[in-house]
């Protein structure tokens, strides 16, 4: 069973903004050395460019692990999946967070901020970093994912 690495990167788009703001110091107060990969403001951004940017910073090493936030999270979970090695889930709920990271190896977090409030994104944070890839019948289920 493997667990993430305590080495995180953060990012978000205007509409994720605030949210990452909380997840980024609920992170930091927890202990994780966090990246916080932008955006500084809330102002009009392209949510592809943060996910681009996380999931490089995973792909090359530099991060074990990555939290994106928009509006819905929709956008970021698609822009992110177009990685190789990248296996980013959309979470609503602590249950899904567990099993996405028991099931999936999900490396990649994301949540919506109109979505979500901070108290469920924390406990969704929380459920998603401390939960332990199973392996096994799942490791043959993600190589057939990683084509």
């Amino acid at each position: 069973m493997t667990q993430l690495g305590s080495r995180v990167a953060v990012a978000s788009d205007h509409a994720g903004f605030h949210l990452k703001s909380s997840c980024v110091t609920w992170l930091k107060e927890s202990g994780y050395s966090v990246n916080d990969l932008g955006p500084s403001q809330p102002e009009r951004c392209d949510y592809p460019d943060f996910a681009h940017s996380l999931c490089q910073k995973i792909t090359n090493g530099e991060v074990d692990w990555g939290v994106l936030i928009c509006g819905t999270g929709i956008g970021m979970s698609m822009a992110a999946n177009k990685h190789p090695g990248i296996r980013a889930a959309l979470i609503t709920d602590p249950f899904c967070a567990a099993a996405t990271r028991e099931h999936n190896d999900a490396n990649v977090l994301c949540m919506g901020e109109r979505v979500v409030g901070s108290a469920l994104a924390k406990s969704i944070l929380d459920t998603f970093s401390q939960s332990r890839f199973e392996g096994g019948r799942h490791q043959t289920r993600i190589n057939k994912m990683d084509i």
